[in-house]
């Protein structure tokens, strides 16, 4: 399992647990420490033992008894244990103690590194997320001043007590504002862009690989325990050859003791040589004296000696100390399940309900409109072909126009569908039309009024030297054009004055006749201003002559250029 694909949204519980592993890895560490310390005081301990009951005199003086010979083996045995004891914790504290806590440092300065990467990622991606979103608060405000100015516009301009020059202050506010909004709508398209192909890189490619590092850095910890325990018996297997002769030779001093021999060294040591002494002979006082009485006699009175032995001899004892254990805890996760969602909303609460659905409307209306706007642009072009032939076919168009108002009535179908559950909630119904007249005041043109039938009627002038701009990525198709149609001045002999020129904001394929290819950043000369409908006419610099569409190109006038007129 790779955490990065499996845990790509865990970047907090992955900092908890890479950090709860270096402390397991430092716990362990403290009881090797520990353990080993342990060692060292019973090596240092057992060494003292030896030297406080080693004889102090010399050997000359050193009784010659097997009992005392075997417990001074005893004792040097018992020393060469106790330096094993002090191998077992020199190897564990080079070998267990101090391999760790150097790995253990090298764990954090890594798994520094990694969670810095990461958050530096999550970071940049903050960044992007919130240059994004002010550019979305921007776009909104900016739309909702060229509203407001829009309304104050066509207020002074239907106000016949208002002067000529507050309906010019109020005209160029209205295009000012509007200019601002298409730039604040670009720059959001533009971020909006940028955030989601940020987020896929973070996602994909630098979480993946940070998260890989993290998993590779953690099974390392764990392999290094393994290695660590195996290293912690092994320094207590690689004494026991050298214990167990240590033993061995404790055993051997307590089978080298023998009660006769140590008796024999008794004798030896303390027989005189001297023959035991023999009867005192009796002495008689009573040879000047007469006898009246029978003569006494004298009894002596036999000896008994007493033999005396026995040397009792104690074997030590060793005790072992338990080990604590400790128990893993595990901690489940589980998934919340995901309530059904309906395509009505009807298991959501009543306000929220309104709100999905008037956002999904929001929608789909913006939807329709598009439709819309693709329509009149089809409809106008097609005008524009049966005007001039040479620009190309009109019927070619007309598949075209009959799949985009199928696509118009699906989405009033919808639309209506989504109003009729809407008005549930509202508690009033709303009518169609109503909604769909809304829809339309909402165009993006200037003054782009639409009939039932499709035709347009004269709106307000544009100027064509101030940039326009679309989104990032444009729609495919034709841009939208207004009402007016090409002039016939394709015929001309003499070649148009230059008026201006213009940078490609976007690549043109250019496939119908009379229009011109062209390549994003491409420069091209104007020859003929944009009258209406969406084109300008231009030249390339090789003398190639075709429309390309206004909202494609960056256009800058010549001052005192004269070109066609612009209509209004």
């Amino acid at each position: 399992m790779s955490w990065g694909t499996e845990l790509w949204d865990q970047f907090d519980n992955l900092d908890k647990h890479t950090q709860w592993g270096i402390d397991f890895l430092e716990r362990y560490a403290k009881f090797v420490k520990e353990r080993l310390d342990i060692e060292q005081n019973y090596a240092k301990q057992l060494r003292s033992l030896v030297k406080k009951y080693c004889p102090k005199r010399s050997k000359d003086e050193e009784p010659r008894f097997t009992s005392c010979l075997s417990f001074y083996s005893v004792l040097n045995e018992l020393n060469d244990f106790a330096g094993q004891r002090e191998v077992v914790a020199e190897e564990m504290a080079h070998k267990v103690y101090g391999e760790l806590m150097r790995y253990s440092q090298d764990l954090k300065t890594e798994r520094k590194h990694h969670l810095q990467e990461g958050r530096k990622a999550q970071q940049y991606l903050d960044h992007c997320w919130k240059q994004m979103d002010n550019s979305k608060r921007k776009f909104e405000r900016e739309c909702k001043e060229a509203e407001k100015s829009q309304i104050t516009f066509d207020r002074l301009d239907n106000d016949i007590n208002a002067t000529k020059s507050e309906v010019e202050k109020a005209k160029a506010q209205f295009y000012l504002r509007t200019h601002m909004a298409d730039e604040s709508k670009n720059e959001y398209a533009a971020q909006l862009q940028n955030f989601n192909g940020e987020q896929w890189k973070h996602f994909n490619n630098a979480i993946p690989h940070i998260f890989k590092n993290l998993q590779d850095m953690d099974e390392r910890r764990t392999v290094k325990l393994g290695e660590t325990y195996r290293c912690f018996a092994e320094a207590e297997r690689r004494v026991i050859p050298i214990v167990s002769k240590c033993l061995e030779g404790m055993v051997s001093a307590a089978k080298a003791v023998d009660e006769r021999k140590d008796s024999a060294i008794v004798v030896e040591s303390f027989k005189s040589g001297f023959d035991p002494p023999g009867d005192f002979p009796f002495e008689d006082f009573s040879q000047n004296l007469s006898r009246t009485g029978s003569d006494g006699t004298i009894s002596s009175t036999p000896k008994a000696e007493k033999d005396r032995d026995g040397a009792p001899g104690t074997r030590p004892d060793l005790k072992q100390h338990p080990m604590n254990r400790t128990k893993n805890k595990l901690w489940l996760f589980g998934k919340k399940p995901k309530a059904p969602s309906l395509e009505d909303f009807s298991h959501l609460p009543p306000e929220q309900r309104r709100k999905r659905l008037q956002a999904r409307i929001d929608e789909l209306n913006k939807e329709l409109q598009k439709e819309m706007d693709q329509r009149d642009a089809l409809n106008k072009m097609k005008d524009v072909y049966e005007k001039n032939p040479q620009m190309g076919d009109p019927s070619s168009l007309q598949p075209k126009i009959s799949e985009t108002i199928c696509n118009m009535e699906k989405l009033r179908s919808e639309i209506h569908k989504n109003e009729t559950w809407l008005s549930e909630v509202e508690g009033k119904q709303s009518s169609r039309g109503d909604r769909r007249h809304s829809a339309d005041n909402h165009h993006h043109a200037p003054q782009g009024r639409e009939s039932p039938e499709g035709s347009y009627t004269d709106d307000t002038s544009q100027e064509h030297h101030t940039p326009h701009h679309r989104p990032k990525s444009p729609p495919a198709g034709r841009p939208s054009m207004d009402p007016h149609e090409f002039d016939d001045e394709f015929d001309d002999d003499d070649p148009l004055p230059v008026i201006g020129h213009c940078k490609a904001l976007y690549s043109f394929d250019g496939q119908n006749e009379g229009t011109l290819v062209m390549a994003e950043d491409e420069v091209l000369y104007i020859i003929e201003e944009d009258k209406g409908d969406g084109w300008t006419r231009a030249r390339k610099q090789s003398g190639e002559e075709g429309y390309v569409p206004t909202s494609y190109v960056d256009i800058t006038l010549e001052k005192n250029s004269k070109g066609a007129v612009t209509y209004i």
